[in-house]
């Protein structure tokens, strides 16, 4: 499945970072990433809020980062989500 196919994202994994700072977003984005390969979660999402973005941006940087991550983008119902796949 492509994330241009995803149109319902409640069927997915969800991370929620709402009150979360950078160090503890990006520590947990990556705790999630490595949750879900092992239970072969292509597909998953984390919610990240609109705010100011700097939530946003900070997960978006550790997924440009992170080996495991094949693509993400923001959800184009939500702009406080982000949804990822991963390699299994």
């Amino acid at each position: 499945m492509e994330l241009k196919d995803v149109i319902f994202i409640d069927s997915f994994p969800k991370l929620d970072l709402h009150g979360f700072d950078r160090e503890t977003a990006i520590v947990s984005t990556n705790d999630f990433i490595n949750d879900n390969k092992k239970m072969k979660n292509e597909i998953f999402v984390i919610i990240h809020g609109i705010g100011s973005g700097i939530i946003r941006k900070t997960v978006h940087e550790t997924l440009r980062k992170n080996k495991n991550v094949i693509d993400y983008k923001t959800f184009y119902n939500n702009n406080g989500s982000t949804i990822v796949k991963i390699k299994i």
